[in-house]
């Protein structure tokens, strides 16, 4: 998934604008109106490029999480090094990525200030970020059928399985932390839950 501001495409600088905007005023009070004076250029330049905010939100969260996926992934490749096993990546890249999106600005700034964003994402539909991320997954899981670490079954519903496991350590971690549990801790159960879910038993 290679990010549309590394591409040339103008709307790139106007997604920037919108995710400026959101990060200092939150959802509810980012315009259309106000992402095209902080992009520098005519509202109507704006609404040409996307109908409206929902839109916006739409594009600018499929570009974030991507490029987070993106660069995780390949520093938890780097990290394992050529020897790893397809299931060690599996393990790898589905800790690391969770602890990246859970710390990511836009997706704190959002759980903090318009939290009932995401609630479609995780109640009625996947989003285009969700699709990307189980693909990529399950492309991993067929490697390691290959290979021989991960077991024999669906890939797709598995990758689905992991991206459903996954929610709640990206959404609800800060709930379980406390002096007797950090989210250290918690990542490592989360490795440890991901091999149990795709490695021969």
């Amino acid at each position: 998934m290679t990010s549309r501001r590394h591409m040339g495409d103008p709307q790139s600088a106007y997604l920037d604008a919108a995710r400026a905007c959101i990060l200092d005023v939150g959802w509810r009070r980012t315009t259309l109106t106000e992402v095209a004076r902080r992009a520098g250029v005519s509202r109507m330049t704006i609404y040409r490029a996307w109908p409206d905010m929902p839109a916006v939100l739409g594009d600018l969260m499929t570009r974030e999480w991507g490029e987070v996926v993106t660069r995780v992934v390949a520093e938890a490749d780097a990290q394992l090094g050529p020897g790893a096993t397809a299931a060690d990546r599996i393990v790898a890249e589905v800790v690391a990525t969770t602890a990246a999106l859970r710390d990511n600005e836009l997706f704190v700034r959002i759980v903090e200030l318009d939290p009932e964003l995401l609630l479609p994402y995780l109640l009625t539909r996947r989003g285009r970020s969700q699709e990307a991320i189980a693909e990529l997954t399950a492309g991993r899981i067929r490697e390691g059928q290959g290979d021989g670490s991960v077991r024999d079954g669906d890939p797709v519903a598995m990758a689905r399985a992991l991206l459903l496991a996954s929610h709640g350590f990206v959404l609800s971690a800060h709930t379980m932390v406390d002096d007797a549990v950090g989210e250290d801790d918690l990542d490592r159960e989360l490795g440890h839950l991901v091999r149990s879910m795709v490695a021969h038993p």
